[in-house]
């Protein structure tokens, strides 16, 4: 064992930098919690709590964060990236419940209930999250209330959204439910550009496939259709939705 003397003065100035850079890092948690919509109704002494307890995890695209049935014991805040909410049949045909990104959290159904995961969860581009354990999710419920209603409201969300995706299953044909669905991922992702709104996510037609329930060939050609039709633009996996109000009128 080979031993390495510093003087103290040295001792103390390594300490100090390592003191620093918690600090830092501990300011710069507080400072995006800040930004995420679930901590909006928390105090400043209240996100310096809750940025002590949270971890760090990274994940590779198309790597699973869990499978569904899996034990329940962490909640997840997606710093960066985006994250597929899924479920899939017997014969292995996936359904996409949601589409997450920067800000939004998931996994908290499974903490509240302590029953296995409902859905999988899945990276679609590299992702980084913070998380929380399910004992201090539950501590941080009792001790600050005020972000239960928060919670309730994303829950209720969640499953009327659900719910509505049940309905266009059954109620809409393959057009309207298209035209709905990019409809949404454009409110909720879209940016401004010079040729329209366009849907800033990372999607295949696969994915767009397994967000209205159909197969790849279906949609594929549907896309086509109204990209004849003026009404979006696909371009380099893009889509763009160059007349809304004309895609509104497909969807009834």
């Amino acid at each position: 064992m080979i031993s390495v003397y510093l003087p103290a003065k040295d001792w103390n100035r390594i300490l100090e930098r390592a003191t620093y850079s918690a600090i830092l890092t501990t300011m710069q948690e507080e400072s995006h919690l800040k930004q995420i919509p679930l901590f909006t109704s928390l105090t400043a002494e209240h996100l310096a709590d809750l940025a002590t307890k949270l971890g760090t995890r990274n994940y590779k695209a198309g790597e699973t964060i869990f499978h569904k049935d899996d034990p329940g014991s962490v909640l997840y805040v997606i710093k960066g990236g985006q994250v597929k909410i899924a479920t899939a049949s017997a014969e292995g045909d996936e359904v996409i419940l949601a589409i997450l990104t920067d800000g939004d959290f998931f996994g908290e159904l499974s903490l509240l209930d302590e029953s296995p995961r409902s859905a999988s969860a899945i990276a679609m581009a590299p992702t980084q999250a913070m998380v929380l354990q399910r004992k201090d999710f539950v501590d941080f419920l009792t001790r600050y209330p005020e972000i239960v209603g928060d919670i309730l409201a994303a829950l209720s969300r969640r499953l009327r959204g659900t719910d509505s995706l049940v309905e266009d299953v059954i109620f809409l044909d393959l057009p309207a439910r298209l035209a709905k669905r990019l409809l949404q991922l454009a409110n909720t992702h879209g940016i401004k550009t010079q040729e329209g709104l366009e849907i800033n996510l990372k999607l295949t037609q696969q994915d767009i496939a397994d967000l209205v329930g159909a197969t790849r060939v279906a949609v594929n050609k549907q896309l086509r259709l109204y990209q004849k039709m003026g009404v979006i633009n696909l371009s380099r996996n893009r889509i763009i939705i160059t007349r809304p109000e004309d895609l509104q009128r497909r969807v009834y």
